[in-house]
């Protein structure tokens, strides 16, 4: 099976009662098998479970693990694009405290195509990517919406341990929506093949210079 980020052949990983696991001998990324992945209807079922109160300050200080390091690289009155908002964005309105002009979009919750055609000062995608069942196509479509010299942020958390036991006991990938899981080095491979800079702030934060 060829690796749905970059199309270069994958081993067996490993596998659990529900799913098996690829992982790619070129960008190191461990995806699901393909057979598993839900369809539409019932992975949003699956999101509309998901309440973001943008009053809950727990969920404010997690969003605030990309925020901050991100706002560092900002100045006031940029625009930004927060891309996959789902059903509560709060994201975009923490930006906007801080002075930031934000747009959101979603497939599901905000599906305005007119805000994925334009490019912004920076894009932020919290806890997206890992649902990405065609990675080769949508990597290409995030990093497009950032201006040259932008930003782009990312949180997911990037799976550290070379274990396929530690995988298989890995709380992160048993969500059934999450299909496609990052290291570091996935994201230094993205970074190359989009002509990025790249700084990891952490197992769960990345962020992208676009040159």
């Amino acid at each position: 099976m060829n690796c749905t980020l970059c199309h270069s052949p994958s081993v067996f990983f490993c596998e659990d009662k529900k799913r098996s696991y690829s992982r790619c001998t070129e960008c190191d990324l461990v995806f699901a098998s393909p057979d598993s992945y839900l369809n539409d209807s019932d992975e949003k079922t699956i999101y509309d479970f998901h309440e973001n109160d943008p009053k809950d300050n727990r969920y404010r200080q997690f969003l605030n693990q990309l925020a901050t390091p991100l706002l560092d690289k900002l100045s006031v009155g940029m625009e930004g694009l927060d891309f996959g908002c789902g059903p509560g964005p709060v994201l975009n309105l923490m930006m906007e405290e801080h002075g930031m002009s934000m747009s959101v979009y979603d497939i599901y919750y905000a599906p305005d195509k007119n805000k994925v055609t334009r490019q912004y000062d920076f894009v932020t995608s919290t806890e997206v990517v890992e649902h990405f069942y065609n990675p080769s196509e949508a990597w290409p479509q995030l990093v497009s919406l950032v201006k040259r010299g932008g930003w782009l942020g990312i949180m997911t958390s990037m799976f550290t341990r070379e274990s396929p036991a530690f995988f298989k006991s890995w709380q992160y990938k048993n969500d059934p929506t999450h299909v496609s899981f990052y290291s570091p080095k996935t994201m230094h491979w993205i970074a190359k093949q989009f002509e990025l800079d790249i700084e990891i702030i952490s197992n769960r934060v990345v962020l992208f210079q676009r040159r």
